[in-house]
């Protein structure tokens, strides 16, 4: 039984059987028409009853389903016969069907007792009727692995926008960027296996790389079942994230075999569908590798293409969608792709091109697409019925019978006008675009329609480049937009370079930099905003804004969330960067800078509001750029983690350094915290990657000159916060950079501050000690003034160097110690001696430099932060611990009844002073990295501690609880339950465990004596221990087996990979810790504890008494504008260096040779294939030449044979036959290719198959058909007269011979001039008729008037200008504007003109857009114009009986400053307020009437201007 057998009588147990686990739905039970009505608004489910009935059969949590079992029956209808009437023919199976298809019991009950309808015929508008469809959910093809798609069942009358809607909204699908509609062959067809390998793959990859939806018939066969297997080939053969290609079936529902297993009310979740070819019959499955299925219901069973109407709303409905992706809106393009195909298909083309879609054809697929590729280069006067019936014979010589004279007149009519709009017909060629193709052809042919296409200025350019950016081809780009038609200027470029950043697209940011964008013109304030606002949620760096702005209105008490400004951007980036940068965007004085949005049309790039061409469009004044836009992109690429886009934009920096180091820096803090940890590797990985950029560049400057390259690491950089290159690597942690030779030779050339670094350790030690040998020539200074022998400068420059300032603060550091120790161990008594009061000056002095340290702010970064910084320090946080346990000693010491307790206080603080020496050794090579790893070794310890604490307090609880009875001391229940447990580890085992060794004497029975343990639990007689003794020993084994031999031995491991870790970056880790020392002593002052309180005193004079500035004494340099600049320019001069290295080494790269190989290979073949192609195209071309040739022969014989038989020399002979017939056809062969004729013989658009403004068909009349003089017997056109009931005078629209005999042709109809300017026109049967020809519609049509229908068209233009005044002209010619109107419920423009009423002289059109009182002025304007055309309109409303006629005239005015175009434009007014008035530029391509651009062309011939 098919569906509508299971939905005609819809009982719960029945509904069970079909849809297993669901309940009865009142929906499905017969109801009037009226209680189905969809109501205008989508409607989200408003009954509770429904709704609650239907959570009920699924789980919490599926909200998802929930929300579409309660939307779909409320949105969407299925149709249903509700009259049951007999049918002459009969089912497959031989039993009665209803005129719909069904059977009777497949009718809803009510449907076999008709009383209302009795008697009446069928009628599909009265007897089917909608109600809520009960097909949808999700559909599983069995047998097929885990293939699921969305599938619903509409009727053929819901609107495109409800479909759309459940699309985009409930099935999730994002909107497409392209619309492919393939349309073709129904049934199987055979295809050259070479030609389906093209078409699979260039179709799938347009769909793959543009984000396209496929639109098919959604069947498994014919061309539908080859897009079916495309897609499945692909998704094959890629990753799962590649393979999403959406490809949506609209099939019929009637014609759907197996589709009961469809039907569920409650929705299909999943469905499941069986896929059987053998027994489908007539009808036809589903294919499997389609995503979505939209199943059109009209009420009938088995009748094809009901599905087509809505199929062709849906794809216009699409097409006219806007879509915002990146910043950029654009239409959603559609393409029709052709396959095979039959009469239906032509219909489609045909239909396609009407509307103005572009169409794909397939040479070589067979029948209808090959009939029309075969003619499509042919001029249309040569496609003739002749030839179609011939190509026809051929494609079609199964079928070729069925072919009537009718249906090739038909045929030839509509392949006329599929060929005459050349521009939205593209024939796809084996070889003539290469193998794998079919994908340019495709979006090639989208840009030969849009270049095609009517527009104003350079709007069909803008809207093929957002195209291109949307689908992210830049090989389309580069090929048919960046071309020498159109130059294109770099401002013009900046909105979709901004779609471009936002959409990750960096090919084509590359593209445009290469044509002209500047980023420094690109980069503005609100452009910055722009970005940073379309930032993807996902996005780490998205949320740390979120919270900034969060904060500043819980801050500010505020209920709106403030609008973002890069003040917030600037707040977050010195989080990441570190607060040794400055705010990169200060915080403006007024929060709300003025914005200017001027609305530019063309392009939509929307947000909050404002258009971002506008951002670029504003007065000079206004435009805030940034310091360094280059800067400004890179980071806002890096917070994304967008590496091929930070690449390009770093390639265009000029402080390249600083700015690898600061993205590596970035890249490092954002991997902090991001969750995800393929992200986390991927920032490292990038931070790992700028940081070699880094060091490559400094390379290249080092190697070419050292002292410049030390220059840029100490350069303060003002774009990067006022840092500089070796600050922001320090910050990141770049061993790899520090490690440097460069870097290194430059640290060491600090350390020795002004001395040679020759000199030797043993010279300085010596001349630190003995003075007096620095005006010896043991010391060597680097600065030349500093060589004299008497020079003072030398004492100075010696011991402020930071080696000298070390050396000696380690000295003073050892004899504190030694003074220290000596206190501690021989001179503490109760009052301090001199000693101890050294010690406590001493270590006043040490307090005092910390306090220096502490406050020490050259940068003004405030005491918090740097209070912050000083304690992020480890030494600091050891001398501050150091200080306060000397201190507490101390108070203790200085009160007599604590002097013990502040002896045993100092002595733990003389282990932490001797603990600081460690810092002392980080300046060595070989302790250094000790250090290192003796800190990280402590944290594996402090680690490794918790898992030991597990072992011993278990086992400790256990032996304690076991042994002893109620210990209630708490120091020995410490001491059996840790201490115990803890010494048993390094083997001092209790001698009491196993009683073996027991003694009563060393424990307390009663626990009594604080000195002794309490005995273990014994019996009362002989004091033996009675705990079980083998229980005790296990467990003491076990505790030794997994405390001594595996954690100690982990711990050991943990150990030596700690070691093994450090000792691999041995070198990098000295080099890397050696700065914070070598920066620590470059800013200290010379004089060491505690004669470094006379420099305190110094500095305190100078910074409290004299309010001088700190000095700098950071590894920070200040160049001059123009050195810096110098600097710049030689740094990235190196970089471009560096860069062209880069690409070197890469195409040396093995696997890249490897790649380019195959690639070239692969091209060669490709050459060679399409060399192959083209010969086999040569030979047959040369021999249709030949056969050419040979006709033309023959024809000369035949003439001579002729003329000698006229002359009495003919022969009784018969005469052989000269000539084969086989040569007429190739007669075509020269004519491809031919231009056609620019102007066609006869009028077209009165032969449109629709007429206008009605749902009347024209009889098909092709061009050879129309002369009146040919005959035509099959000729028997419609007829069609409107009804003008707000025009006081027309003629009837009846033709009755009564009415029409009272009408006077040729000649004056009282007021109605019935006159042709071509003269005497025929009249027959009371019509007359069309001077031009057959239109293929009888009667007036739309028009008020038999015979001709006089118009007037004035043609006002004027030269288009300069500011200046002078003329602009385009390929030396001067460029005219030309006064266009649009009308009410018009989408085109047209020329203010039209159809003149009786007895008037200027038309009503004309009259709407002029003031009254210029109407007489305008009159003696148009006599005073040149008549450019005067006569017959080829207009879509003509018919054979009545037709346009008008007078075009020209009124141009010469002089920018006439008098009459000033008050011709001071009288422009509309009477409507729909209705536009402009001067346009005259361009073939402006959206004008087609007619009317006929009369344009004349007028700029007449003119000689540009046309």
């Amino acid at each position: 039984m098919s569906a509508r057998g299971r939905c005609a009588k819809v009982l719960p147990s029945e509904l069970n059987k079909v849809c297993p686990e669901r309940g009865d739905d009142p929906a499905t039970h017969p109801r009037k028409m009226s209680d189905f009505e969809v109501v205008p608004n989508l409607q989200q489910s408003s009954s509770s009853v429904s709704k609650s009935r239907r959570k009920a059969h699924f789980p919490a949590g599926s909200n998802e389903k929930e929300n579409l079992i309660s939307w779909i029956p409320e949105n969407i209808r299925k149709k249903e016969c509700t009259y049951f009437v007999e049918s002459s023919q009969t089912s497959d199976s031989g039993r009665i069907i209803c005129e719909c298809g069904y059977l009777r019991e497949q009718h809803l009950d009510d449907a076999a007792k008709p009383p209302i309808f009795l008697g009446k015929e069928w009628d599909p508008s009265r007897h089917i009727q909608e109600m809520p469809t009960d097909a949808f959910g999700d559909i599983r093809f069995t047998g097929l692995g885990q293939k699921t798609g969305k599938y619903v069942r509409v009727s053929s009358d819901t609107p495109p926008r409800v479909i759309y809607h459940l699309m985009t909204q409930h099935w999730g699908l994002d909107p497409p960027n392209l619309l492919i509609s393939v349309t073709g062959g129904a049934k199987n067809f055979v295809m050259k296996p070479r030609l389906k390998n093209i078409f699979r793959q260039g179709l799938v990859k347009v769909a793959q790389t543009t984000g396209a939806w496929i639109i098919t018939g959604g069947s498994h066969a014919g061309v539908m079942k080859q897009v079916g297997e495309a897609v499945r080939d692909f998704i094959l053969s890629c990753s799962h994230k590649e393979g999403e290609i959406v490809t949506i079936g609209i099939a019929t529902w009637g014609t759907v075999y197996n589709r009961e297993s469809l039907v569920c009310p409650m929705g299909g979740f999943p469905a499941e569908y069986v896929l059987d070819e053998e027994n489908q019959g007539s009808l036809s499955c589903l294919d499997s590798n389609h995503s979505h299925f939209i199943l059109v219901d009209d009420g009938t069973h088995g009748r094809y293409g009901v599905e087509i109407p809505l199929r062709t709303r849906l794809e216009k409905f699409i097409s006219e969608q806007t879509k915002v992706k990146g910043g950029v809106a654009i239409k959603i393009p559609i393409v029709c792709v052709v396959l095979e195909g039959g009469p239906g298909t032509l219909d489609t083309i045909y239909n396609a091109i009407t509307n103005g879609t572009p169409c794909v054809i397939v040479e070589g697929s067979g029948r209808v697409a090959d009939v029309i590729a075969q003619v499509a280069n042919l001029p249309v006067a040569k496609i003739t019925i002749a030839l179609i019936q011939k190509k026809l014979s051929v494609l079609f010589h199964d079928t070729y019978e069925l072919f009537t004279e009718s249906k090739l007149v038909e045929w030839t009519k509509k392949i006329q006008d599929i060929v005459r709009s050349r521009q939205l017909l593209t024939i796809f060629r084996e070889g003539k675009y290469g193998q794998q193709d079919v994908d340019v052809a495709i979006l090639q042919a989208l840009f030969k329609a849009s270049r095609n296409q009517d527009h104003f200025g350079r709007e069909n350019w803008d809207h093929q480049l957002k195209l291109a950016v949307a689908w992210n081809r830049v090989d389309i780009a580069r090929s048919e937009i960046f071309t020498d038609d159109h130059d294109w200027k770099p401002s013009d470029l900046h909105p979709v370079m901004a779609a471009a950043l936002i959409s990750n697209k960096p090919e084509f940011v590359k593209l445009f930099l290469e044509q002209g964008v500047r980023l420094k013109d690109f980069v503005t304030w609100d452009t910055l905003v722009y970005l940073y606002d379309n930032l993807a949620p996902s996005c780490l760096f998205h949320s740390k804004l979120q919270k900034v702005l969060l904060e500043e209105r819980e801050h500010t008490a505020g209920s709106k969330m403030p609008r973002l400004q890069m003040h917030h951007v600037s707040q977050v980036l010195r989080e990441l960067l570190g607060c040794s940068t400055q705010p990169l965007y200060p915080k403006p004085k007024h929060t709300e800078r003025p914005r200017l949005s001027i609305p530019v049309p063309h392009i939509k790039l929307n947000v909050q509001g404002s258009s971002l061409r506008s951002l670029y469009k504003r007065s000079p004044g206004r435009v805030t750029f940034t310091m360094d836009p280059v800067r400004d992109l890179l980071i806002w690429a890096v917070v994304q983690n967008r590496k091929e886009l930070a690449e390009i934009i770093w390639a265009q920096s000029q402080d390249c350094m600083a700015a690898a180091l600061a993205c590596s820096k970035i890249l490092k803090e954002l991997a902090k915290e991001e969750e995800d940890t393929d992200t986390t590797d991927n920032m490292l990985a990038l931070a790992e990657e700028y940081e070699h950029k880094a060091i490559g560049v400094f390379t290249d400057c080092y190697r070419k000159d050292e002292e410049r390259a030390q220059k840029l690491l100490t350069r303060v950089s003002e774009a990067w916060g006022k840092t500089t290159c070796l600050q922001l690597a320090l910050e990141a942690k770049n061993m790899n950079f520090v490690s440097h030779g460069g870097v290194q030779a430059f640290l060491t050339k600090v350390w020795w501050g002004k001395l040679s670094v020759d000199n030797g350790l043993w010279r300085v030690i010596t001349c630190m000690l003995f003075f007096p040998l620095l005006y010896t020539n043991l010391i060597t200074f680097r600065e030349k003034r500093l060589q004299p022998m008497g020079c003072l400068a030398r004492l100075r420059a010696f011991f402020t160097a930071p080696i000298v300032i070390f050396l000696m603060n380690i000295l003073s550091y050892f004899t504190f110690l030694l003074l220290f120790a000596y206190v501690l161990m021989v001179d503490f008594q109760p009052m301090p001696s001199w000693r101890e009061y050294l010690i406590y000056f001493w270590l006043f002095s040490l307090v005092c430099e910390e306090t220096r340290q502490l406050l020490y702010d050259p940068d003004g970064l405030g005491v918090v932060k740097m209070a912050s910084l000083y304690i992020k320090d480890f030494w600091n946080k050891l001398d501050i611990c150091a200080i306060l346990v000397f201190i507490a000693g101390l108070t203790c010491r200085l009160i007599p009844s604590t002097l013990y307790p502040g002896r045993i206080i100092l002595s733990l603080a003389f282990i932490i002073f001797c603990l600081r020496l460690m810092h002392i050794f980080t300046v060595s090579k070989t302790l250094g990295p000790k250090i290192i790893i003796v800190k990280r070794m402590m944290k594996d310890v402090f680690f490794f501690l918790f898992l030991l604490a597990v072992w011993v307090v278990s086992f400790g609880v256990a032996k304690q609880a076991i042994l002893i009875h109620n210990e209630e001391r708490v120091e020995w229940l410490f001491r059996g339950v840790v201490y115990h447990s803890y010494l048993t580890i390094f083997g001092q085992i209790p001698s009491y465990i196993d009683g073996v060794n027991f003694n009563i004497d060393q424990c307390s029975p009663n626990g009594t004596d604080p000195y002794k343990p309490k005995c273990p639990e014994t019996n009362a007689d002989n004091k033996k221990p009675i705990f079980p003794e083998w229980l005790t020993v296990i467990l003491l084994c076990l505790y030794l087996l997994f405390t001594n031999i595996l954690l100690l031995n982990l711990l050991i491991a943990m150990f030596n990979y700690t070691f093994q870790q450090v000792q691999e970056h041995t070198d990098q880790i000295w080099k890397f810790q050696r700065h914070d020392l070598i920066e620590e002593y470059h800013g200290r002052p010379p004089a060491p504890p505690p004669l470094i309180l006379l420099n305190h005193l110094q500095l305190l004079v100078r910074r409290g008494l004299l309010r001088r500035p700190a000095t700098r004494h950071k590894l920070k340099e200040k160049l001059e504008k123009n050195e810096e600049a110098a600097l710049l320019s030689w740094e990235m001069y190196l970089k471009e260096s560096y860069l062209q290295h880069q690409q070197c080494q890469e195409k040396q790269n093995t696997e890249q040779m490897i790649r380019d190989i195959a690639q070239r290979v692969d091209v060669l073949a490709e050459l060679l294939d399409l060399d192959r192609v083209k010969r086999t195209g040569v030979v047959e071309q040369r021999l249709g030449s030949l056969e050419d040739q040979v006709h033309q022969s023959a024809q000369a014989l035949r003439w001579m044979m002729q003329a000698l038989r006229g002359n009495g020399f003919s022969s009784g002979e018969d005469v052989p036959p000269v000539g084969s017939s086989k040569a007429l056809d190739t007669k075509e062969i020269d004519l491809e290719g031919r231009p056609e004729d620019s102007q066609p013989p006869f009028h077209v658009l009165a032969r449109n198959l629709l007429y206008p403004g009605s749902h009347t068909l024209r009889f098909p009349v092709p061009d050879e058909k129309v002369p009146w003089e040919v005959d035509f017997p099959l000729y028997d056109p419609p007829a069609y007269s409107a009804d003008h009931k707000d025009m006081a005078v027309q003629d009837p629209f009846s033709l009755s011979l009564e009415s029409l005999l009272k009408i006077n042709y040729n000649t004056m109809d009282g007021l109605i001039d019935r006159q042709s300017f071509h003269g005497l026109y025929a009249v027959q049967d009371g019509l007359p008729l069309n001077p031009m020809g057959r239109t293929g519609l009888r009667g007036r049509g739309r028009l008020h008037c038999f015979g001709p229908n006089h118009a007037l068209h004035p043609v006002v233009t004027r030269w288009r200008r300069n500011l200046d005044g002078s003329i602009i002209r385009k390929s030396l010619k001067k460029m005219l504007e030309v006064l266009v109107a649009q009308y009410p419920l018009s989408d085109v423009w047209a020329l203010p003109g039209g159809s003149l009423e009786p007895g008037e002289t200027l038309p009503l059109k004309l009259k709407w857009i002029l003031r009254r009182e210029f109407w007489p002025q305008f009159q003696n304007l148009l006599k005073q114009g040149t008549e450019v055309h005067k006569g017959y309109l080829d207009d879509p409303r003509n018919t054979d009986n009545a037709w346009v006629e008008t007078v075009a005239i020209s009124v141009h005015f010469d002089t920018q400053n006439d008098v009459e175009m000033k008050r011709l434009n001071s009288f422009l007014q509309g009477c409507d307020p729909e209705l536009c008035i402009r001067w346009q530029v005259l361009d073939k391509r402006i959206p004008l009437h087609a007619n009317h651009k006929m009369l344009l062309h004349k007028v700029s011939t007449l003119l000689g201007a540009y046309y």
